[in-house]
Formats: structure tokens, sequence, C-alpha cells
């Protein structure tokens, strides 16, 4: 569980009622959860899936170092019929699904994971090699983060920005919508309990290429 608040007193208060009702261990702050890397500063937080991707590259075992500029190129319209259909779509489905989950923090390849997803029931040996040529992608963009800084502007920074800020604000808000109700399900059950107010911090995200 990730508690997350613009007031420390609080997130103790929550913590401390938390482990009246349950056996629990404070892990402290948010390192690592669920493959996604986070790290803060005095700016604010750095998210990314660093480790994922190496990890993803290792069991794609692309046979070269090569890397591209961009994910997909522009107005490229696969069809189910390009190519060779694969003998064993296994490892292209594995792969596509991954990357369906890398878009958390890499909004910039939600549109060509979108896609080659469509064609997971019957891949073809172009649609896999669309597949490679993100992965290429991502390995030399391995190093970027999406930033949350500590006092948002709403300073359009650039269209691929704006983008990326709306997907991972739907995202965030939904995730702690969920861990609000949880917890206020968890506490109800008691009969006497303390109704106290859920302060929701609110972010926002930019990409940051380090």
């Amino acid at each position: 569980m990730i508690i997350t608040g613009d007031d420390p007193e609080y997130i103790a208060f929550v913590k401390a009622r938390l482990r009246d009702q349950f056996l629990m261990t404070d892990l402290g702050p948010l390192r690592y959860f669920l493959g996604i890397e986070v790290s803060s500063t005095s700016d604010g937080f750095y998210i990314s899936q660093e480790k994922y991707i190496q990890d993803l590259l290792a069991r794609a075992a692309l046979g070269d170092e090569r890397t591209v500029e961009i994910p997909m190129e522009l107005n490229v319209k696969l069809q189910p019929t390009n190519g060779d259909p694969l003998s064993d779509p296994t490892r292209y489905c594995h792969l596509v699904g991954s990357l369906v989950y890398l878009a958390v923090t890499r909004p910039d390849i939600s549109y060509p994971v979108h896609i080659l997803s469509q064609f997971v029931s019957a891949p073809t040996t172009v649609h896999y090699s669309h597949l490679l040529c993100v992965l290429r992608y991502l390995r030399g963009t391995i190093t970027r983060r999406l930033f949350f800084p500590s006092s948002s502007s709403l300073q359009l920074q650039s269209i691929r920005t704006l983008r990326g800020r709306v997907i991972l604000r739907i995202v965030v808000h939904f995730l702690l919508t969920v861990c609000f109700l949880v917890v206020r399900s968890l506490l109800g059950r008691r009969r006497n309990r303390q109704r106290f107010p859920v302060r929701v911090l609110r972010l926002s995200c930019v990409l940051w290429p380090c």
C-alpha cells in the first residue's frame, strides 16, 4: 500500500490506525513499487522503470546494440495481412503486454504500443519488426524519467508533455482514489471509528530526459 499526502503527521496517524488493525511493516519512504522506481528531491519526485526496461530487453534477447530515435515511423498503417504469420506468437504477446505496463511511466510509447497490441491474436513478421523498433528506441532512451514537481505549473511545455501529463494525472488520481476507498473501508469497520478527512496530494508530471 502507498500512502501519500501533504501532512506528515496525518500520514503517521493513518499508519498508526492501520497497525492497530493489521499486522504490517512500515517500509519507509517509497523507493520501488511494482517495477516503478521512485526518487525524491527538494524539487519533486522522479519516477521511472529503468530496471524494468533492462529486464525487458534481456527477455527480448536482441541480437544487436542498435538504437533508434523514434519508436515508430509517422503514418505507419499496419494491416493484419502484412508479412508472414509468426510460428510462435508467444514472445510477441509477452513483449507487447510488458510494453503496455511500461507506458505508465513512458507515455511516449503509448501510440505504437496501442497499434502493436491490435495484432496480438495473429502477429506477423512485419508486426514483430516494428515491435523490435520500439525496444531499440527504449534502449536509447532508457534513462528518461517522469518528473512530478513540488510546485506544479500550468504553463504549456510541449504537445508531448501535455499528453503525458494528462495520461499520468488520470493514472495517479485513479490509484489514489482506490487507496482512499480501501483505507476508508477498512477503518470504517470499527464501530467507534474517528472520522477524518483524507488529503490527496495533487501531482502533475512532465517528461524529463536525463
